[in-house]
């Protein structure tokens, strides 16, 4: 009979170990619901990345344009301006001739 008693005493879960089973399981619920908090989190900040890249690329586009643009301002401006330096510097001359 001791044998047996002994087997069924070995046989049952200490207390101690019952409870720390417990608390390693709780710990292991709170870290994955703390993990699965920090996945949904990464996961919004690559949506709001994902939208902003959009966004930049739709502005790189329009600053295109609008380099395009003042550029072709310049150009113009510098052809308008080098003609009238070119016949004021023409009038000089003939008035200079003239004299």
């Amino acid at each position: 009979m001791d044998g047996n008693t002994v087997n069924a005493k070995q046989s049952l879960p200490r207390p101690s170990s019952a409870a720390s089973v417990n608390i390693t399981s709780a710990n292991k619920n709170r870290q994955y619901a703390h993990l699965h908090a920090q996945l949904a989190q990464l996961n919004a900040h690559l949506a709001d990345t994902e939208n902003l890249l959009r966004m930049t690329a739709v502005q790189a586009q329009d600053m295109r344009f609008l380099g395009g643009y003042v550029g072709a301002l310049f150009m113009g401006s510098a052809k308008v301006l080098g003609e009238e330096s070119v016949q004021k510097r023409g009038k000089q001359e003939e008035t200079a001739r003239e004299r």
